[in-house]
């Protein structure tokens, strides 16, 4: 270190001194963001966001050629293309999404193309999703910015059917964010698309013996959710976290974590986390077929409270264009650095396990929260939904992302002689 430092004492002519003060800011800014940052040096260049600076100076031409990574490029605006191809009127939307209906008349944020950087996303092709995923299984599981993405989905597949009255909630249950379990049956093609609400994945439970006075609760981090049982045998999941593990959603709540029969009162929140990530993995390579089951986990999505808090007068309202200053990017949640981690050690298991990376697209897009427009009947000074989004909006980006990696690992490529149930 004492070598490299000393690169700066070298006496330079005058007129490269700028030169000079321009080259040592940006080796220091990269020194400061290695040291201060969780990433370890193969996490920044992977899938952090110095990883869109970083890659293009240190791959091979004949690499970069061959190489195509969905989640970085930039957002273009685009009205040449279709707004989008479901409107608010989808009979699957949570009220809370409709931002139109709840009085937000600035459409602008629905006309923004995500565009990689070295190559095009695959146009969305609702019907030959649909062919591809007969008599199959979408399974989504997490929380309810993963319900945000599902429902995304079901609305962009409707596109596909010749009948959308043959689409329906297979057990007769109301479209409400309330529901811990819903199953929209595409009846032409056989497929349930399926959303569990488990914001942990793991399970919550009451308190065991003995616990301290202060624990009202317990995420019990060595135990997958009962759900998990109807996931087997889907032919797509996408695991959704991230959103609930924080201070504010356990140990200041007084829910602490859980191994055995004992409470660790100790135990950092992200700790907790990796240990339930190892809890799911271990029931992906016990429960899941690796010729059969395609396993997706998402990476965070950015929420984009300024000036506060969501509890403390935190806004987004006044955002129209999605972010174009490069510094005011958060960095790379910690969350991500353990969600790849685990998606690594599946495929080095043999199960086909991908990272789904969303963050760095949708850390610029602060215009696509629904705000101060919020479902009916939301007190006029309710706090502010910067965090979930506008449909349609930039969850269908994440599915065109999904639907392209699918593409690209051949899913079902095959064809299939079935009949209608």
């Amino acid at each position: 270190m004492q070598q490299k430092l000393q690169l700066f004492c070298i006496p330079f002519k005058k007129e490269y001194s700028h030169l000079l003060l321009f080259l040592s800011l940006i080796l220091i800014t990269y020194v400061c963001y290695s040291i201060l940052s969780p990433l370890n040096q193969r996490s920044a260049i992977g899938i952090g966001f110095l990883s869109q600076l970083i890659l293009p100076k240190t791959t091979s031409n004949s690499t970069l050629k061959s190489y195509c990574d969905y989640s970085y490029g930039k957002w273009v605006w685009d009205e040449t293309r279709p707004i989008r191809k479901y409107t608010e009127n989808c009979p699957f939307l949570d009220p809370g999404f409709r931002c139109q209906q709840s009085g937000r008349q600035e459409l602008d944020y629905q006309k923004w193309r995500w565009q990689p950087q070295r190559c095009n996303l695959p146009r969305f092709d609702a019907a030959e999703f649909l062919r591809r995923i007969q008599n199959g299984r979408i399974v989504f599981a997490g929380d309810s910015i993963g319900r945000n993405q599902w429902e995304s989905l079901i609305c962009m597949l409707m596109q596909g059917v010749s009948n959308q009255s043959t689409v329906y909630e297979e057990h007769g249950n109301p479209i409400t964010k309330h529901n811990g379990y819903l199953s929209i049956r595409f009846h032409e093609y056989n497929l349930t698309v399926e959303y569990y609400r488990v914001p942990y994945l793991v399970m919550t439970d009451r308190l065991p013996p003995h616990a301290p006075p202060q624990v009202r609760g317990v995420v019990r981090v060595d135990t997958l959710h009962w759900y998990s049982e109807k996931w087997i045998g889907a032919d797509v999941l996408i695991f959704s976290a991230g959103h609930w593990w924080n201070k504010d959603k356990t140990t200041k709540m007084g829910y602490y974590f859980q191994e055995g029969g004992n409470v660790n009162m100790t135990m950092d929140v992200m700790e907790a986390f990796r240990r339930s990530l190892n809890t799911l993995k271990s029931w992906v390579m016990q429960n899941l077929e690796p010729g059969k089951s395609h396993v997706f986990f998402r990476s965070y999505s950015p929420a984009h409270y300024r000036d506060g808090e969501w509890n403390e007068g935190g806004h987004c309202d006044t955002n129209t264009k999605p972010e174009t200053d490069y510094a005011k990017l958060e960095p790379e949640p910690l969350h991500n650095i353990l969600i790849s981690e685990f998606a690594k050690q599946m495929e080095i298991a043999n199960q086909k396990v991908q990272f789904l990376n969303i963050t760095y697209l949708t850390e610029f897009r602060k215009d696509g929260h629904p705000s101060s427009h919020r479902e009916p009947g939301t007190p006029p000074n309710a706090p502010q939904d910067c965090s979930h989004w506008c449909l349609s909006g930039v969850p269908d980006t994440w599915n065109e992302l999904l639907y392209a990696n699918l593409l690209r690992i051949g899913f079902r490529t095959e064809t299939r002689n079935w009949k209608l149930p």
